[in-house]
C-alpha cells in the first residue's frame, strides 16, 4: 500500500511539474519568446544571477523528481543561457541532484527503491549491484552514456557499499559526456525545429 501512494506521489508530482512546464511553454510561445532564441534569453537575462540559480535548481529538483524527460532539461540550459553557461548549469544542477538522490537512499536504504521504482527497473539492475568493484565499473559506464536511466542508478547507488569519495569521483568525470551529448544533439534538433518556424 505505502509502495503504491509513493509511486502515485511521484507520479502527481511529475504531473504537476509538466503542466506548470507545458503552461510556461504556452505563455512563452504566446509572449513570442519561443520563436526567438534572442528574445527568450533577453527575457531570462533580465533576472541575472538568480535565473541561473533557479535553473540549476530545477536541474539538481528534476534529478530527484523526475518533471521532464532529463534530456529537455539540458536542452532548455543550452537554449536559455547559450551553449558555453548553459553545458556549466547542467553540470552544477545535474551534479548536485545527483549527490542529493545518493544521499536519501544511503539514509532510506533498499526499501525507497522499491516504493519509488518498478520493481522490473530494479530487478534489471540488481544482478550489479551485489558486487562492489563490478557495480562501481558498470556504474561509471552507465552514468558516462546518455541512454541509461540516471536517476534511478544514483538511488541504486546509494544502496550500495560504493564510498561517497567513488561515487562523487564518477558523477563528476562521467557526467559531461552524457550532458554535453544531450545539449548539443537537441539543440541542433531545436534549431531545426525553430527554422521550420521562420
Amino acid at each position: 500500500m505505502a509502495k503504491s501512494m509513493n509511486q502515485n506521489w511521484m507520479r502527481i508530482a511529475s504531473f504537476v511539474g509538466l503542466a506548470l512546464c507545458v503552461v510556461a511553454g504556452v505563455w512563452f510561445w504566446q509572449a513570442g519568446l519561443l520563436t526567438s532564441q534572442e528574445a527568450l534569453r533577453g527575457f531570462v537575462g533580465r533576472f541575472g544571477a538568480a535565473g541561473a540559480a533557479v535553473f540549476i535548481l530545477f536541474q539538481a529538483v528534476q534529478v530527484v523528481v523526475p518533471i521532464l524527460p532529463g534530456g529537455l532539461g539540458c536542452l532548455a540550459g543550452v537554449v536559455l543561457f547559450g551553449p558555453w553557461y548553459g553545458f556549466l548549469y547542467n553540470y552544477l544542477g545535474i551534479c548536485a541532484g545527483s549527490m542529493a538522490a545518493f544521499a536519501i537512499a544511503r539514509n532510506c536504504g533498499r526499501p525507497l527503491l522499491y516504493q519509488l521504482f518498478p520493481e522490473k527497473l530494479i530487478t534489471r539492475y540488481d544482478r550489479w549491484a551485489a558486487e562492489r568493484d563490478r557495480f562501481a565499473r558498470w556504474f561509471a559506464f552507465l552514468i558516462f552514456i546518455p541512454v541509461a536511466p540516471d536517476d534511478y542508478l544514483c538511488f541504486l547507488a546509494g544502496t550500495t557499499e560504493l564510498s561517497w569519495q567513488r561515487y562523487t569521483a564518477i558523477i563528476l568525470l562521467c557526467k559531461p559526456f552524457s550532458i554535453a551529448l544531450y545539449s548539443l544533439g537537441l539543440t541542433v534538433l531545436f534549431q531545426q525545429i525553430l527554422g521550420l518556424w521562420k
